[in-house]
């Protein structure tokens, strides 16, 4: 297994509320996290920032996570705690209330992944069968492309595209999405906010995924394409590959 990860501020916000990581636990099973904070005064960079602390702290101590089943358990757990935690938080600090954050997470073994996600921060595999989106968004102008009501070109442009429906740390409870899927040989898993997703379409993101480059140099050409496109949001994404090298191994 190989990945990546790496934030970038963008060309216009004078500060990066994105957080994430790429983390091992005990048994060498990897957590690729993206959260992408929201509201309050400078609040959303401490809902994100919370969150990934929370679950790497939880996930380097973690072991004995070898089926589908207890990969899900543990991601709810620890979701809906940091979820508490957050809404917690900002009872308790008022230059805090209303903040919150989206999250995609990848908890991955060498048999299979689990995914967990809400709002709009996604999660998309590159396997054999092509390139699709895994995580559903959580979000308005999503539900009116699901209801029918308009099409996903026209959600592309749609003037409510960022307002979400769920997020992680503004309501007491929250539900989560989280879904299981066979991870093998060759596959890729993409892990961004919408920073990325909202500029870089998927046939471009297929074809630098696709391309002879490393790892690293593959995030880099998908942030550098997001700012190039203008780079209004901050931009963060994971990459996790499932191969049997070595090299630039995380």
């Amino acid at each position: 297994m190989k990945a990546v990860f790496q934030t970038d501020r963008g060309k216009i916000r004078l500060h990066n509320e994105d957080a994430g990581g790429v983390f091992l636990n005990k048994d060498g099973h990897r957590l690729a996290v993206v959260a992408d904070g929201m509201g309050g005064h400078r609040a959303g960079d401490v809902a994100s920032e919370m969150t990934i602390s929370y679950l790497k702290s939880e996930w380097e101590s973690t072991q004995g996570i070898f089926t589908a089943d207890d990969a899900e358990k543990w991601l709810k757990e620890k979701i809906t705690r940091v979820n508490e935690m957050i809404f917690e938080h900002a009872i308790q600090h008022a230059e805090c209330d209303g903040m919150g954050t989206t999250i995609v997470a990848a908890l991955s073994t060498n048999r299979f992944v689990t995914m967990a996600n809400i709002g709009d921060s996604r999660g998309y595999l590159l396997n054999e069968s092509g390139f699709k989106q895994v995580t559903e968004d959580h979000s308005y102008v999503n539900e009116l492309v699901r209801s029918g009501q308009i099409s996903k070109e026209d959600a592309e442009h749609h003037p409510r595209k960022n307002v979400l429906l769920r997020a992680l740390g503004t309501e007491k409870m929250v539900e989560i999405d989280i879904k299981t899927i066979t991870f093998e040989e060759g596959d890729i898993l993409l892990l961004c906010s919408d920073g990325l997703s909202n500029k870089v379409s998927e046939s471009e993101m297929t074809q630098i995924l696709q391309n002879e480059d490393h790892l690293e140099q593959k995030a880099t050409t998908l942030t550098e394409l997001a700012n190039e496109y203008g780079g209004e949001d901050n931009i963060t994404l994971a990459i996790v590959e499932f191969s049997e090298s070595i090299e630039g191994d995380i």
